[in-house]
């Protein structure tokens, strides 16, 4: 980077020859596999302004910020003048005998977003396998930084004196410049700022808990980035997943520098400090912990699958021919699918049909606020007081790219933050269970719900779910408005008998075998199928996704026609709803099968289904004799 720099002056067209000269590199043969990734190599093996990768989900933007594009330093000795970049860095270039000379004509304020990122939530352990195993990117600890990022942890916040005095006087020099390190400049000297206009830092605060990266569901690892984007920011959007490859910035003296500057501007002018100090510890934390990625190059990714082509629309012949491969050898993988998920489901194949065209279901398209190819399927008859449900969890887990398991019992219902909120005096989005990124798996355990009261948490927790599963939206808490954010959920609920919460179809499970050790029938299950078969699972469940879908003229008359003859029959047989859900359960068996318009065939095998599933909760309820 500094080369390019140095080759091109103070020419601006130095910032697309640096983004075109990473875009090719990153075309050579397997180079983005050689590329360290901050998701498996661990911070303190990185070296600051080292080029790493992120894959990551947007959990926040904060407010644009004003750095210094150009700026100009003197040497105090010399008076040597010399014309700095500021792009991609967050500190200032200042050597012992140099300072910022803040006045300078020559500066050029810019403006840049940051978003905050967290690694993608709920994202399976084989796809964090699959990605280490393709990355050849080895990396040792690096020696030539401060060995106190060592003892601290993501989690762990206890040191927060991050400068050896070493580097206190390294950075002397840029201190009495003026310069406070991330080369901000809002017009007047007095307002030197290091993050964003508003001056957001680390105040040296007395921490009593561990620093909060704001992760969505728990249990979470892996770093928090706060990444700074340069152009086309407007292209991004919460929640979306993306692939980022940028200079890694972790310099320590970030805190330092930012501390000692808020203070002497608070002496100055104390209304021009008006971030409160949770605000300054939320959006400027230790680098240590939450490290800065200046990005070069982003892109949004359509799946996180490391099985398949990053772009699955791309008509690129390597993708092309991918898919062409993987479609011809369709009929196979569904029908060992179907085997392999009638185990998991105790010998339900019917069961097994219909979980199958769950997990490649998707909100195609939106007409009004209708979302229409979501199927959210109801799963009942499940065992009470077994581990079947959660055994089953871990067969989806194995299948799909990102999973989340909510265990619906009275305490998580009234006690669990679902709703993302905004937290005015942070100035953040404080996440909650459903931030979660498109096609991600949401098994609901409502066999775990046990007699009792919800309170108002709770009740308002069982609103946003239904609000999720009907309109696939959730609306975040902004305190005085509530805004929509779509999503693309699938979401399964196992229970016993009919789901509290809404859902587009229940099926009721009809064990054939009841086996004595459930752990150790699902574990032989999962360990009898092979790695490659497994892998064409998630390629299958993954791609099917992505086909376009249509259906034809004469098909959509012959539907209708149908449609006619059994009104006719018995008008309360069907009604418009039934109609819908067969078109959605047709759409999906024939992607499942690998055809992409509807078949006469396909719409009668169906309205088989659709027939078998209704005529099942009709025998339970008389079994019951209640409602299921």
């Amino acid at each position: 980077m500094g080369s390019l720099q140095a080759q091109n002056g103070v020419n601006p067209d130095w910032e697309k020859k640096v983004i075109e000269y990473f875009k090719e590199k990153l075309k050579e043969n397997n180079a983005p596999k050689w590329v360290p990734s901050l998701n498996e190599v661990p911070l303190h093996y990185l070296k600051p302004n080292s080029f790493v990768k992120f894959r990551c989900m947007i959990q926040d933007m904060f407010d644009p910020e004003f750095y210094m594009g150009v700026y100009e330093t003197v040497n105090r000795n010399t008076k040597t003048r010399v014309l700095h970049f500021g792009k991609y860095r967050d500190v200032a270039e200042c050597g012992p005998q140099q300072e910022v000379d803040v006045n300078s004509p020559r500066t050029t304020t810019l403006e840049r977003q940051t978003f905050y990122c967290v690694p993608v939530p709920g994202e399976s352990t084989w796809v964090k396998e699959a990605y280490v195993n393709a990355n050849q990117a080895r990396v040792s600890p690096s020696t030539s930084y401060t060995p106190s990022r060592h003892k601290r942890s993501y989690e762990d916040d206890e040191d927060m004196d991050l400068q050896p005095n070493k580097q206190k006087d390294q950075h002397a020099g840029a201190r009495q410049a003026g310069s406070v390190g991330g080369l901000q400049w809002c017009g007047e000297p007095k307002r030197l700022e290091t993050e964003a206009s508003t001056g957001q830092q680390l105040n040296s605060l007395n921490l009593s808990s561990p620093f909060d990266l704001n992760f969505p569901l728990p249990g979470e690892i892996g770093p928090a980035c706060l990444v700074k984007v340069y152009e086309d920011w407007d292209c991004f959007k919460v929640n979306d997943i993306l692939e980022l490859y940028g200079i890694l910035s972790v310099d320590p003296v970030l805190s330092i520098l930012n501390n000692d500057e808020r203070d002497a501007s608070s002496l100055l002018d104390p209304m021009e400090c008006t971030d409160t100090a949770e605000e300054q510890r939320v959006h400027s934390p230790p680098a240590s912990l939450v490290p800065r990625i200046h990005v070069v190059l982003a892109q949004k990714l359509q799946h996180i699958n490391p099985l398949l082509p990053a772009c699955l629309n791309k008509e690129e012949s390597k993708t092309c021919k991918f898919v062409s491969g993987f479609m011809s050898e369709l009929s196979p993988v569904r029908a060992e699918l179907l085997g392999f998920l009638t185990h998991a489901l105790l010998g339900d194949s019917l069961a097994a049909e219909y979980l199958i065209l769950h997990l490649i279901s998707t909100v195609y398209t939106r007409r009004d606020v209708l979302p229409l190819g979501k199927f959210t399927v109801n799963l009942s008859g499940c065992p009470r007081n077994s581990t079947f449900t959660e055994h089953l969890y871990r067969i989806i887990q194995h299948l799909v790219p990102a999973s989340f398991r909510l265990q619906m019992t009275l305490e998580n219902m009234n006690h669990l933050k679902f709703i993302p909120h905004k937290d005015y005096t942070a100035n953040r989005l404080v996440s909650g269970l459903l931030q979660l990124p498109s096609n991600t798996s949401l098994v609901i355990d409502e066999t775990l719900l046990e007699q009792g009261q919800l309170d108002t948490p709770g009740v308002h927790n069982v609103a946003a779910l239904s609000n999720l599963i009907t309109w696939q939206k959730v609306d975040y808490d902004f305190s005085y408005h509530q805004m929509e954010f779509p999503c693309n959920i699938n979401v399964l609920i196992t229970s016993e008998g009919r789901s509290l919460l809404p859902a587009d179809c229940q099926i009721h499970l009809q064990p054939q075998l009841i086996p004595p050790n459930m752990e150790e029938y699902m574990n032989s299950l999962l360990s009898t199928v092979l790695p490659s078969v497994l892998n064409k699972f998630r390629i299958y469940l993954t791609l099917l996704r992505f086909l376009d879908y249509s259906i034809s003229d004469e098909i959509t008359k012959a539907v209708e026609d149908d449609f006619v003859e059994m009104r006719k029959n018995d008008p309360q047989s069907i009604t418009a709803d039934d109609l819908h859900q067969l078109l959605i359960v047709a759409r999906f068996l024939s992607l499942s099968a690998g055809q992409t318009t509807l078949s006469r065939e396909r719409w009668l095998r169906a309205k088989q289904l659709e027939s078998l599933r209704r005529t099942r909760l009709q025998q339970q309820k008389c079994v019951n004799g209640n409602e299921l």
